[in-house]
């Protein structure tokens, strides 16, 4: 190989002499100078190594020839040098020597100059869409929204103590109660509609704390103590702070009757008519088409005025909706049972635990419970499906009439006359029988046919009435309830349909026409008066036939309890009642039958 061969350039050669420092160039650029750089030293240590190996060459030319090419290494070393420490200098630097080496730019600067403006606008882009991120972010839009205010509770020991002893509550564990509206913590537009009532009745002062902390609760209180409110005003807190999901429904109501899923279906529409928030009732009685259509509307909340998020039904029709899949469950994180042991009085047990099986888990759901009493079946019931409940007891935890009703008693001793006293008594309580319902008179009946014959009685007298029981179809029942309600009859005869559970204003006295089978459904049919803290009167008609005698002594001890002792009522019936016993079942059989006869021998 010829030297000519060896000192001819590469390709790959930059001629050093020429090449400017490059200066504020990408760093993609800077890397790939500096590969391109080291490339070029390792290539002139061969070419030396070359030189210094042929036999052609002199050794004048040998040592000019390193010389050269210590020469360049030292300014490639430089060039390295000087391309790393650019990297590090800020960014004013960059751009001062930027505009200097602009007047006399390299032979790289002039090829690669269009791409590197490009680069510079899209860097100079991104710098100001980051900037207009962060005014964005030190200056936010405000919303108009109206917040929650709420008045620091600066209720006092000792009122405290005072407001539970007068009211008779027991709270486990301790509440510190809500004494004012004020003191909630929810929206104005929420607490709205309650600013017509004077203060928070005893189970709401006591309720609302824990429930709307998120806690589980037990209400124990007597019929017509606002227990709707008690668990209506956290269940609409907490769908006003969590916008519609997918989910659909997220607070489920289960009611024995469909007169009390209506009532109480129709107060948290009102309630949540402010914020979009829907209500669906379904019950047994009526068509499902309108019923299934409201269910739908809650899996499309988009474009709706309002969205259905609340359903209210009893349970035989909300699990006939569910096994049509028309009805889903999953999303439930709030669920109460309203007149709990009502329900497990019906026989609804069953298929109340079945519904709550297709709702949240336990410890994702919060669960209401409210009942008159606390018996053992709504005792397991709580153990099942409820985390660590607060428990709120107004009164007692066994039954007890409500203190605000007069209780008389009246003894027949033929139940023939009980038609000629239920005329006396209506004369003096209406004496004008077409005049507004003032005072609304509410006559219970045991059986349906007993009901139809006494509304047909009042009826030959002009009295404006209204009857309801299980044998009219719902739009009948609906309208007699209506007419009663608004005062077009002043006059309701009805069975136990009606005893619990409903909330009709102005009831001013009950007539127990029939006693009832149970001394619970007398305790809330007398209920059906003095709501909402007014005061009330009942009458109830007494003989002592069938199923009446056993039942004496429990009734002699509710008017007892009340104050209302009669001394006819525990002369003629007895106050305790021995159990027969048998041989084989002891004392806990039926004691309302004959005791099987001896054998009979018997002679061929």
């Amino acid at each position: 190989m010829s030297n000519d061969t060896l000192l001819k350039p590469q390709k790959d050669t930059i001629p050093v002499e020429n090449e400017a420092i490059p200066v504020d160039e990408p760093e993609k650029k800077k890397k790939k100078k500096k590969k391109h750089s080291e490339g070029a030293v390792e290539e002139k240590k061969k070419k030396r190594k070359y030189s210094e190996d042929g036999d052609a060459d002199s050794k004048s030319e040998k040592k000019k020839k390193a010389k050269h090419a210590d020469v360049e290494e030292s300014q490639l070393t430089e060039a390295v040098d000087t391309s790393s420490k650019d990297g590090i200098k800020s960014k004013k630097e960059k751009k001062q020597k930027k505009s200097k080496s602009s007047e006399e730019p390299s032979p790289d600067q002039t090829v690669d100059s269009s791409s590197a403006d490009k680069k510079e606008k899209k860097k100079r882009k991104r710098d100001e869409a980051s900037n207009e991120n962060v005014e964005a972010s030190e200056h936010p839009v405000e919303k108009k929204t109206k917040k929650a205010t709420k008045v620091e509770n600066t209720t006092t020991e000792s009122e405290i103590t005072t407001f539970l002893t007068t009211n008779n509550i027991t709270c486990t564990p301790s509440v510190t109660p809500y004494l004012t509206f004020a003191q909630l913590p929810i929206p104005d537009n929420l607490r709205a509609p309650l600013n017509q009532f004077p203060a928070p009745t005893p189970i709401q002062a006591c309720a609302w704390p824990p429930a709307l902390e998120g806690r589980d609760v037990v209400g124990i209180a007597e019929t017509g103590s606002g227990k709707t409110f008690a668990f209506g005003i956290p269940a609409l807190a907490k769908l006003i702070s969590n916008p519609p999901s997918k989910d659909g429904v997220t607070t489920l109501v289960m009611a024995p009757t469909r007169e009390l899923a209506m009532q109480t279906h129709d107060a948290l529409e009102e309630l949540g008519k402010p914020f979009g928030i829907g209500s669906v009732a379904v019950y047994g009685g009526a068509p499902k088409e309108a019923q299934i259509k409201m269910l739908r509307n809650a899996m499309r909340s988009k474009g709706n005025k309002v969205t259905t998020r609340i359903v209210v039904g009893t349970p035989g029709r909300i699990l006939d909706l569910i096994g049509e899949g028309v009805c889903e469950l999953g999303g439930v994180d709030y669920l109460v049972l309203d007149e709990a042991d009502r329900m497990l009085d019906q026989g609804f047990e069953n298929a109340i635990r079945q519904i709550i099986s297709y709702t949240k888990k336990n410890e994702e759901r919060q669960t209401m419970m409210f009942s008159a009493t606390w018996p053992e079946s709504i005792r397991r019931l709580a153990s099942t499906f409820q985390r660590d409940p607060v428990r709120v007891t107004v009164g007692s935890e066994d039954l007890t009439a409500n203190s605000r009703v007069e209780q008389s008693a009246e003894v027949f001793d033929d139940e023939r006359s009980k038609d000629t006293r239920l005329l006396k008594h209506l004369r003096i309580i209406l004496p004008n029988k077409m005049a507004g319902a003032t005072h609304r008179v509410l006559v219970f009946a045991l059986y349906k046919p007993e009901a139809s014959r006494v509304a047909a009685l009042l009826k030959r007298e002009k009295y404006r009435v209204s009857e309801l029981h299980g044998d009219m179809k719902q739009p009948a029942r609906t309208a007699a309830l209506e007419d009663f309600k608004t005062g077009r009859s002043n006059v309701l005869v009805a069975t136990d349909v009606a005893a619990r559970g409903l909330d009709i204003p102005d009831v001013g006295v009950v007539i127990n026409y029939t006693f009832p089978l149970k001394i619970e459904d007398y305790v809330h049919r007398i209920g059906r008066t003095g709501r909402g803290g007014r005061s009330g009167k009942s009458i109830t008609f007494f003989t002592g036939a069938a199923h009446e005698k056993s039942l004496a002594g429990e009734f002699a001890r509710v008017l007892r309890e009340g104050g209302y002792d009669n001394e006819e009522l525990r002369s003629k019936f007895p106050m305790t009642i021995k159990k027969k016993e048998h041989s084989a079942y002891g004392a806990f059989f039926r004691d309302d039958i004959e005791m099987p006869v001896g054998r009979k021998k018997i002679v061929f």
